[in-house]
């Protein structure tokens, strides 16, 4: 089903179309594309914007750093070299997220990460970039340490981490034919699975702040906040309603579990019907290219290429890099 390509074209196309209504409230949406938004990507090409080059930037930084066993030491260049080359990019011209350019500006100048990284920032640039590490054929513990690391070296917040991690464990359910109407109840098990797991040999000393004692519980606090919006996601999927703006139930994604969670009910309220998917996702008051790309990302995975139209994916931004990442894990 090539589903690697399916996610990877997914996110593109959500963040395409969720690009034209980001910072728009619903109502300014419907009124600049009536009657329900935007319903098609636009240009040849495409245009994407940050959300992809960086899902980009981990995705390169993953393949040129396939090894048999990844670690830290192998994985921190890549993924800097790929940061810092996006920040120095021309086409970073994108409306990027502030943390990310702080951090990739520090990344650029040679600092260690851990003092780079926007330490309190759980900002979703941190889980918009983080779905190849969900496509990767990876046990569970090396692919959580993994969406953690590329968060880390950003968004040093520990939701910024717990949410990554969801993210990414979404993405190799659906990719793996997962259920999808069973998916918050098993992304529920696995959040509390994983509440006091810290990766130190990934993230060392990045625990270590005035109020915390432990590396536990600086980790709990992020695991605790994606707990608390996975009980907003089920409660909206009581009486699911597809009519309401999904940032209302969930958040406006400008935070990392935000982001996820809303991008998420998108997608269950359309698992079969990935462009009504999109395109309620781009029809959000909130960080609606993020939440779209992610929304994307999600039906793609559990679709495949075959959830997308043949002129979308000749017309999308970057669709050769789209292609050949994909081509390595589908």
């Amino acid at each position: 089903m090539n589903r690697a390509s399916g996610c990877l074209f997914g996110l593109a196309f959500g963040d395409a179309l969720g690009a034209e209504t980001e910072f728009l409230s619903v109502q300014e949406i419907c009124r600049r594309y009536p009657p329900h938004g935007p319903q098609e990507i636009k240009g040849n090409p495409a245009l994407v914007t940050d959300d992809t080059q960086m899902t980009l930037a981990v995705g390169e930084a993953l393949a040129n750093a396939t090894t048999a066993h990844l670690t830290a030491a192998i994985l921190e260049t890549p993924l800097r070299n790929a940061f810092v080359k996006w920040w120095r990019s021309p086409e970073n011209n994108r409306a990027p997220g502030m943390t990310c350019l702080s951090a990739c500006s520090r990344l650029a100048e040679g600092m260690p990460w851990q003092q780079a990284t926007k330490a309190n920032s759980k900002g979703c640039g941190a889980n918009m970039r983080v779905a190849p590490v969900g496509l990767l054929p990876l046990d569970a513990t090396t692919r959580a340490a993994i969406a953690q690391f590329q968060a880390a070296l950003t968004h040093g917040h520990a939701t910024a981490l717990a949410a990554s991690d969801l993210t990414a464990t979404a993405i190799t359910d659906l990719a793996k034919g997962g259920d999808p109407q069973g998916l918050p109840s098993r992304l529920r098990s696995y959040a509390l699975n994983q509440r006091t797991v810290y990766h130190a040999e990934w993230l060392g000393s990045l625990w270590k702040r005035p109020d915390i004692n432990t590396p536990e519980e600086f980790i709990s606090h992020g695991w605790d906040e994606c707990l608390t919006v996975l009980d907003r996601l089920d409660a909206a999927l009581v009486n699911p309603n597809r009519d309401d703006d999904p940032c209302d139930a969930t958040g406006e994604g400008w935070i990392a579990e935000e982001a996820f969670a809303t991008a998420l009910l998108c997608f269950l309220l359309f698992p079969e019907e990935p462009l009504a998917a999109l395109r309620r996702a781009a029809l959000t008051a909130g960080d609606s290219d993020s939440i779209a790309c992610l929304t994307g990302a999600f039906a793609g995975a559990y679709l495949g290429m075959a959830a997308w139209p043949e002129d979308w994916v000749a017309r999308i931004e970057y669709c050769d890099r789209l292609a050949a990442l994909g081509k390595l894990w589908d």
